[in-house]
């Protein structure tokens, strides 16, 4: 992971144990855990902040963009924040990470609201909120 992202994941830890009394051992995993995702491709900075702009000016189209794997110097970004959650949960089902951190890494970026009936929504929301905190 770049340094930023190491970084990132660090504060997002240390928002998470700030918001609980007590932390499960998978939501402190999944907290440092939840943007490994992006170790598979380096991004530029220039390709980061594209992705960043897009996504807030035009969602739609950052979504677009997103959909496939198509690795392409200007698709690439895109591709990374639509699938990096899902990267991230197959890098650490390879390492025999817990499940629940698997679960909570692979759903960090997913709609909470379709995701309450799970056993584990307390703990995404919580990581969720602690992410996008930081």
């Amino acid at each position: 992971m770049s340094r930023a992202d190491q970084l990132h994941s660090l504060n997002v830890l240390r928002t998470v144990l700030r918001q609980r009394e007590s932390v499960p051992r998978p939501l402190a995993v999944a907290a440092l855990m939840h943007d490994v995702g992006k170790c598979r491709y380096h991004l530029a900075v220039w390709q980061r902040t594209m992705a960043v702009l897009v996504k807030r000016l035009i969602p739609p189209l950052a979504d677009r963009l997103g959909r496939e794997e198509d690795l392409r110097i200007w698709r690439a970004p895109f591709v990374m924040s639509s699938h990096h959650a899902k990267w991230g949960a197959e890098i650490l089902r390879a390492c025999c990470a817990d499940e629940v951190a698997v679960w909570l890494v692979e759903h960090h970026q997913a709609d909470i609201s379709a995701l309450w009936d799970h056993p584990q929504a307390e703990l995404l929301q919580c990581l969720q909120r602690a992410d996008e905190a930081c």
